[in-house]
């Protein structure tokens, strides 16, 4: 019995020996297989999406009727009023900021205000391992004038206890202040007048002013860091001193002490854009992308869309890639995915793929947009400050139908606006814990409809999975061609020991392989920190800072290879080249997919392919014309396409529509991804860059004719 229990056990692993054999014999249709089949399900994502629920029961939108009434607009036009009056006669933002104060002393809520200085754009290593809100300010110099200057109203809730929070924020413009910057803060002030005679507040509200002169970001950024990190009143007072001028918006009823509330349950930034000239009826959009690719709870965004559309009548939109919506190849696939939809409809009624032509093609430029920002790393406004420390935020920008001018309708509009941040806040005050029972992973398709981790796993999945396969497939045949030598060397009956051991031992040339790996790699982290003193230049232009970073970091490839030597001196096969690139590259995108998944999928879209089908163009000369010229014009094509600065092209054409670029683009670029301390930085120069240079050092191989007359004999 234990003999046949055995015999049984070794059965079955020889079979998937001999599957895993079987796939490493056919590798080459393996890849194009599961290639093809990856970019086929994530052009079918937008297909597969569902409809948004709430997950959270406790939430109950909408249940209460709103307290918002005609008379809080009024006094909502009272306050754009006076504030208007007193931006005319505001010094460096000050007379807003002290009429704003004096409003909330009056409805009797607590008031402070928070002095900032703009963040230091200097690149720096370090910026990338820790948080966005320990960026380094710009140090004072006793003379500064051109600060910014945030007010604060806080409310004590009448049935909590000061442990928790909802914060509001209405970003403006102290130095340049518009009219529609002015609506959003009577829209602010009349909802937290509202919300200071509400009795049934169980979390006390934070309604943040912020001046967004140095960027809405940074000033939501510099309360955070204040909020969550205090400063020792020593330092507060020194800073204080420096800066000239900030001293003077206190008065005898202002504290200067900074005040704070509970532990933050969720943030809503809310703000009123321009004025649309077409559109029956005004439209709120929503942005929710934060720092790599971080996501608000659904939960939050499906409780502002629902109070949005079914309460107040609002049309909810998210961003788009606008050059997608009229694009003639993506209405094709749509009418290919909608007639095999059908069919696949009528065999099983189950399958519900048949989505409709135009709903598809919206569905995947929102998508493209969703997935491109989340790749980017970079918040889509200044909601991306709440998620640094795990607060649910999202932003909402009003784009009204109807003239600023127009009372009747701006009435209306801030009824229905201050009647939806109530609906919200009321939604979030019923929570007794923090958002956790929807979606943090997902892609937004629409509103409406989202993608989840399960689902948008998939294709990344497929795109990896002959990663592995092919990298078995060319250590056998490495290890092929070293039997051969080994063989024809004892038929020759060669006493060069030295030889003998650099074919015979197979583990050398894997070191070999290694070494040129640890050479790259060494590359692309020093090429990634030129930065750091190439900033240092005065008066650099983008485009001398790229032609600068350009030409060192070709000097220190051929400095490195000058020490350690290149690939073509250590003799390494292109095979085991080829094996090393694609393990680097599993490895990368396994840790990416980790960091920001979003970044992870695009890579592999680029990525993989080029390293799957990469194949010394020496070693295409025994072929026929026609497979020749495919071969050699794919292994060109992928090879361009995979240059970062050909990437940078092809995401511009997609998100803007031009495609034109230019060679300090690439510059700027670099430089708006380290500023927000992305990770995606790092992902191009510590993945994708030595993954496309491994390639090029393929395509250029030798490719001695050795091999081929081993195989022969």
């Amino acid at each position: 019995m234990g003999s046949s229990a055995k015999q049984e056990t070794q059965a079955k692993s020889r079979l998937i020996v001999r599957l895993g054999v079987f796939l490493a014999s056919h590798h080459i249709l393996f890849s194009v297989i599961c290639c093809f089949v990856g970019i086929l399900a994530l052009l079918l994502l937008p297909s597969l999406a569902k409809n948004t629920y709430l997950s959270e029961n406790a939430l109950i939108p909408g249940s209460a009727n709103p307290l918002f009434s005609t008379e809080d607009a009024i006094e909502a036009n009272r306050f754009m009023k006076g504030i208007e009056a007193a931006a005319g006669d505001s010094i460096a933002g000050i007379d807003m900021a002290k009429f704003i104060a004096q409003q909330i002393q009056d409805l009797g809520a607590e008031v402070c205000y928070h002095k900032f200085l703009p963040h230091s754009k200097r690149f720096h290593p370090l910026k990338f391992f820790t948080s966005m809100s320990n960026d380094m300010a710009i140090q004072p110099n006793g003379t500064d004038t051109n600060f910014g200057l945030n007010t604060i109203g806080i409310i004590r809730a009448p049935r909590g206890d000061g442990k928790e929070a909802i914060v509001l924020v209405t970003p403006y413009n102290s130095q340049r202040v518009h009219s529609n910057e002015l609506l959003s803060l009577s829209l602010g002030f009349s909802v937290f007048s509202l919300l200071s005679r509400a009795a049934w507040l169980s979390k006390d509200i934070v309604w943040l002013s912020a001046d967004s002169q140095f960027g809405e970001y940074a000033a939501v950024s510099a309360w955070l860091n204040q909020y969550h990190n205090p400063v020792f009143l020593s330092h507060s007072v020194i800073l204080d001193a420096k800066i000239y001028g900030a001293d003077h918006i206190y008065d005898d009823n202002t504290e200067k002490a900074f005040k704070r509330a509970g532990t933050m349950s969720a943030a809503l930034i809310f703000k009123v854009g321009e004025t649309r000239r077409y559109g029956d009826r005004d439209s709120v959009t929503m942005y929710a992308e934060a720092s790599n690719g971080q996501m608000p709870n659904l939960d939050l965004l499906n409780v502002v869309h629902y109070l949005a559309v079914h309460r107040q009548g609002f049309r909810v939109n998210i961003a788009a890639f606008s050059s997608l919506l009229s694009s003639a190849w993506l209405r094709v696939i749509a009418e290919f995915y909608h007639t095999l939809g059908t069919v696949l409809r009528k065999i099983n009624p189950d399958w519900k793929f048949d989505i409709a032509v135009p709903d598809y093609v919206e569905g995947t430029a929102n998508l493209a947009n969703s997935m491109y920002n989340q790749a980017l790393g970079v918040p889509t406004g200044s909601h991306g400050a709440f998620r640094d420390y795990q607060v649910d935020a999202v932003s909402l920008e009003f784009s009204p139908t109807f003239n600023i001018r127009n009372e009747n309708a701006k009435s209306l509009f801030l009824l229905r606006g201050g009647r939806l941040v109530e609906g919200v806040v009321r939604s979030v005050n019923n929570l007794l814990e923090k958002f956790h029972q929807s979606f943090f992973l997902y892609f937004l398709t629409a509103p409406s409809k989202f993608i989840s981790v399960g689902v948008y796993m998939i294709p990344f999945a497929l795109l990896l999975a002959p990663l592995p396969i092919v990298a078995a497939a060319l250590a056998d045949g490495s290890k092929t061609i070293e039997n051969l030598a080994e063989k024809s060397k004892d038929d020759s009956q060669a006493n060069d020991s030295a030889e003998f051991l650099q074919t015979k031992g197979g583990s050398w040339k894997w070191l070999q392989a290694a070494k040129v790996l640890f050479v790259i790699q060494l590359w692309a982290v020093l090429v990634s920190l030129l930065p750091y003193y190439i900033t240092l230049i005065p008066d650099a232009t983008p485009m001398q800072s790229a032609v600068i970073w350009a030409m060192l970091s070709i000097v220190i490839l051929i400095a490195l290879y000058a020490m350690f030597g290149s690939p073509y001196s250590a003799g390494v096969e292109w095979k085991l080249l080829k094996a090393t690139m694609i393990t680097s590259i599993s490895i990368g995108l396994g840790l990416m997919s980790i960091i920001n998944f979003a970044t992870a999928q695009l890579g592999a879209l680029i990525v993989i392919p080029m390293c799957l089908f990469s194949r010394p163009l020496k070693a295409c000369s025994g072929m026929n014309l026609l497979p020749r010229a495919v071969l050699l014009a794919s292994n060109i094509t992928l090879a361009v396409l995979g240059f970062p600065p050909a990437a940078l092209l092809i995401m511009k054409g997609l998100s803007k529509g031009s495609w034109t670029v230019g060679v300090g683009d690439f510059w700027v670029w670099m430089e708006f991804l380290w500023v927000w301390s992305s990770a995606t930085y790092l992902y191009l120069f510590l993945v994708h860059l030595p993954c496309w240079l491994l390639c090029i050092h393929v395509l250029l191989h030798p490719c001695c004719q050795s091999e081929s007359k081993m195989k022969q004999e």
